[in-house]
């Protein structure tokens, strides 16, 4: 399978999905042609609702609908959905309890040249906090086609963050996903990379073929979903490998990292001395850039990984 773009298979998949499922329901706040779904109105117009530069009117609009038996997708920008339409989807969606699946997209640095104050950097951690949903982020076409399957079946409220660009293909077609697991793309015996999102995940993937050449065997996980965190699988490579990175398109603060740190800190791995370390955004705001500049500038990049899980491999021997 070539790369395609993660919008297309966003439109692709609700389209198929609706042919069977009356429920389903795309909203818009006036980004229909960045968000792909234009070809979802085209053939449900009774079914796609564009309510303008509206993000918050948007939100609530989508709780009104699932209170009525509906599957809403709600997608904006991903600075968009985490922080102005906060309230309305902690509220009228999370805390009624409604099936509303809100979309963020251009997470991180993927924003690139929208800049500072569309580029989310926080929003993981934003929807994290909030009580009984499910956050994922898909890494290629199929996993993102799979998730959605999973949304759409899912009773509980589900914040999707969407990578609108070509993705390279990381799973075969006949790969199934669940809310709350992770995949390992990678086994190995010296550390463990456990990583989210299109970007990051390939990027922890080329570093693992970086440390191959140094004699570091390392094993990565596509966590693929942030709440609920597979913490069996994660768990599992952490007690196995004493080295553990994270790597991540958001902040340090509240994300993924915190999330694999917190499961360390509890001891899961019993007495266990475990190295750890987080590649992400360092309590940054965004800036304009295309992607590659930005990954280098924001140390979200195969060598920064592979410097990371070095550094704490040769502590974890020097034990």
């Amino acid at each position: 399978m070539a790369d395609k773009e993660m919008r297309a298979v966003y439109a692709e998949t609700l389209i198929e999905l609706a042919k069977i499922d009356p429920r389903i329901v795309v909203l818009e706040a006036d980004l229909m042609k960045a968000s792909g779904t234009m070809v979802f109105k085209e053939a449900f117009p009774q079914r796609a609702i564009d309510v303008g530069v509206a993000e918050a009117n948007m939100v609530s609009l989508a709780a009104g609908l699932a209170a009525e038996g509906k599957r809403p997708f709600a997608a904006t920008f991903g600075c968009f959905a985490s922080r102005r339409a906060l309230d309305q989807f902690f509220v009228s969606c999370a805390y009624a309890k409604l099936p509303v699946k809100l979309v963020g997209t251009d997470p991180g640095i993927s924003a690139a040249f929208n800049g500072g104050t569309h580029m989310p950097f926080e929003d993981l951690g934003i929807m994290r906090l909030i009580p009984g949903i499910d956050v994922v982020e898909p890494s290629d076409p199929v996993s993102l086609a799979g998730l959605l399957h999973a949304l759409v079946d899912s009773e509980r409220p589900g914040y999707l963050r969407l990578y609108r660009k070509a993705a390279r293909p990381l799973y075969p077609q006949s790969e199934t996903f669940s809310l709350g697991h992770g995949k390992l793309l990678r086994s190995g015996k010296d550390a463990v990379i456990v990583a989210l999102g299109a970007i990051m995940v390939q990027e922890a993937l080329d570093a693992a073929v970086l440390l191959a050449q140094q004699h570091i065997d390392v094993a990565v996980i596509d966590a693929l979903s942030l709440k609920p965190l597979d913490i069996d699988l994660i768990v599992k490579w952490a007690c196995t490998t004493g080295v553990v990175v994270t790597a991540e398109n958001h902040q340090l603060a509240g994300g993924l990292g915190s999330a694999v740190a917190e499961l360390i800190a509890e001891g899961k791995c019993g007495g266990q001395a475990l190295q750890f370390g987080r590649v992400g955004i360092q309590d940054q705001f965004g800036e304009v850039g295309t992607q590659e500049w930005l990954k280098e500038h924001f140390g979200l990049t195969a060598k920064h990984i592979a410097a990371t899980v070095q550094s704490l491999v040769a502590k974890r021997n020097q034990l």
